[in-house]
């Protein structure tokens, strides 16, 4: 069983893992399905950080905060469709309790019954810089990956209701701790991507969003959606969630304060993925430039500095596919000998948000592959998984368990109309952090029963993209490119 995993007694002091580290490697490895991990981290000194010890830490340095509204809408809410502030997190603190003093704070033009606060996508490495010994409070060499710790980590802090618009990473997996609070997770697997319209409008290097808003579906306008199957969990502190390669996921927080840390794992699969994201950087960056701009169309994420230019993109798509011949010539001649520490070693996956490196190169290649369909392990691996009281699955909505707590057994129905709300304006202080929908069909060209007008409708350059930047052209487009590469 599970609990047979620790390898013998634990020394004084350590807490007893139901998995070894090679055995949680290879969890995370093979696993091609969304699970909880529990009892892995019960001696993690990252499992206090809660806000008030973070904002001891931080002292009054102040991090910048996403800020959105509660008011649920149609449309998703897209980073750029948000507010910015930057407060310290006493602020913070203080602004999610209601306390008066946030009347003249950074908070003070957003009613904290009204909106959500969310400290998103902090590189702990950043947030930390001076204090370099915390890294070693997060260790994700017990999940079989040494010399991986807080540097190579992110750290989430948001207010209830605070979320991340449903999307798909497309490098690595993910290893998510818990560590204050619980957040809902909605995942969805790689086979419902159709389903899930996919758009690259906002552009962001390694995010595939998708148009429908998860909590508020638009089934009038994507009636798709109805086909997807929706795997639930709410993650409690001390649980860590895996979230396997390619899944698509919309988080939330569900109570007042929740901080969570999260490292993407780097996967030999990502160097072919790196080729996708250059093409795809190419033509949105090509396309959106050469279109006159407009104070409403902000393409543009605000997690890139800036689009790119085409000669800058040609470069780094030709290093993208110089890196993915590396990797496979690596793999081809590890392949005739015995496999060593060095080439298991996993790289950075800091890499999700450092996207303005045209001299990247890859640091090394793993020969454990977690490509659908092209795993290195064998089936009957997978029957091998010991889920049980230390390894939870996180199963479709259909299939739901009561029997941990862990798996969500109330998934929303989906309304059958046009129902609810408009998406409020925010108070934003750049101006470019005010957006409307420029993927929807303009009033102007709907009938009286909201169906776009034939006569009328015009195809926009979002739509144009859409279909070019489509995950399966790519990958298409990609393959034919690596073909020509190769000759």
């Amino acid at each position: 069983m599970a609990g047979a995993e620790s390898g013998g007694p634990a020394a004084p002091g350590e807490d007893v893992k139901p998995f070894t580290p090679e055995t949680a490697k290879e969890i995370v490895m093979s696993l091609q399905q969304p699970a909880v991990f529990c009892n892995m981290v019960g001696n993690w000194p990252a499992l206090h950080w809660n806000v008030k010890y973070l904002s001891a830490v931080l002292d009054g340095k102040t991090i910048e905060f996403r800020i959105g509204s509660k008011t649920m809408d149609l449309v998703p809410q897209f980073e750029t469709r948000c507010s910015y502030v930057k407060a310290t997190l006493e602020e913070f603190l203080a602004w999610s309790s209601g306390q008066p003093s946030c009347l003249s704070g950074p908070f003070s033009c957003f009613e904290y019954s009204k909106y959500w606060a969310y400290a998103d996508y902090k590189y702990i490495a950043r947030v930390f810089e001076d204090k370099a010994e915390i890294f070693q409070d997060i260790r994700w060499s017990d999940f079989g990956f040494p010399g991986r710790s807080g540097k190579e980590s992110t750290l989430w802090i948001g207010s209830e209701g605070a979320n991340t618009p449903c999307h798909l990473d497309s490098y690595g997996c993910n290893l998510v701790l818990q560590v204050q609070g619980r957040k809902r997770w909605h995942l969805f697997p790689p086979g419902d991507t159709s389903f899930l319209y996919p758009t690259r409008i906002p552009y962001e290097e390694s995010s595939v969003f998708s148009k429908v808003n998860i909590a508020k579906p638009d089934l009038k306008r994507f009636p798709e959606f109805r086909n997807t199957t929706a795997h639930v969990v709410t993650l409690s502190p001390g649980q860590v969630l895996l979230v396997p390669r390619h899944w698509w996921h919309y988080v939330e927080s569900v109570d007042p304060i929740t901080v969570s840390i999260n490292s993407w794992i780097e996967l030999d699969a990502d160097h072919e993925a790196r080729v996708e994201e250059a093409i795809t950087r190419t033509l949105v960056c090509a396309i959106k430039s050469a279109e006159n701009p407009s104070d409403e169309d902000i393409w543009l994420n605000p997690t890139e500095v800036e689009a790119t230019s085409h000669e800058i993109n040609l470069q780094y798509l030709n290093k993208a596919v110089s890196a993915y011949f590396k990797c496979q010539k690596t793999s081809v001649s590890e392949q005739t000998r015995p496999s060593s520490t060095e080439t298991e070693r996993v790289t950075s996956a800091s890499q999700k948000r450092r996207k303005k490196q045209v001299g990247w190169e890859p640091e090394g290649c793993k020969l454990l592959t977690h490509e659908f369909g092209f795993s290195t392990f064998k089936a009957e691996k997978f029957q091998k998984i010991p889920f049980g009281p230390h390894l939870i699955q996180v199963l479709p909505q259909s299939q739901e368990t009561s029997s941990t707590g862990a798996v969500e057994s109330d998934y929303r129905d989906l309304p059958h109309e046009n129902e609810g709300g408009h998406f409020g304006k925010l108070h934003c202080t750049r101006k470019q952090l005010a957006m409307s929908n420029d993927c929807e069909t303009p009033a102007n060209q709907m009938d009286s029963d909201g169906s776009p007008n034939a006569s009328q409708t015009a195809l926009s350059t979002n739509d144009l993209l859409d279909c070019l930047v489509n995950p399966h052209v790519i990958s298409l487009v990609a393959q034919l490119l690596l073909e020509r590469a190769g000759v």
